[in-house]
């Protein structure tokens, strides 16, 4: 798929800019405190426990990319999103309704089942911005064939 396909695309800045700083400051204070140990402090971390470290850090960061990558990707025939743990592609059809009330930390989805899917790519601290997506977004859901589905009368 290429952009030009793409509908609606939203992803949150300040969680994007909150991960990216901490994730620099993160390496920047771990290079510097490594710099700061003489050679005789340095060499007595065994090769585990500097795999150790390297791993600790590693997993901070990988989990600090995903906060900065969330996302909601609307595409003719399905909508992607991506939050920090778990990836969803739903067809539109599959997507019954969207819901952004106030006091909501970020926006639901539910499915044709009535699972409900947190869309943390559009959350509150977001502000104005994070509504007029939420809005667009609808639109888009409801331009494709979002929305309930008519239940079968006895």
């Amino acid at each position: 798929m290429t952009s030009a396909d793409r509908l609606f695309m939203f992803h949150p800045r300040s969680i994007a800019i909150m991960a990216s700083v901490m994730g620099f400051s993160l390496i920047a204070l771990f290079g510097v405190i490594w710099t700061q140990f003489d050679d005789g402090t340095r060499e007595t971390f065994s090769w585990f426990q500097r795999l150790t470290l390297l791993a600790f850090f590693g997993a901070i960061l990988l989990l600090l990319y995903r906060m900065a990558t969330v996302r909601v990707t609307a595409y003719a025939d399905r909508l992607q999103i991506r939050n920090v743990f778990k990836s969803y592609t739903l067809p539109w059809s599959d997507v019954s309704a969207l819901r952004f009330r106030s006091g909501d930390a970020w926006l639901q989805l539910f499915d044709a089942e009535g699972n409900r899917i947190g869309v943390l790519a559009i959350q509150a601290a977001e502000g104005g911005r994070a509504s007029k997506a939420a809005k667009e977004l609808a639109a888009v859901a409801r331009a494709h064939g979002a929305g309930p589905k008519p239940t079968p009368e006895n």
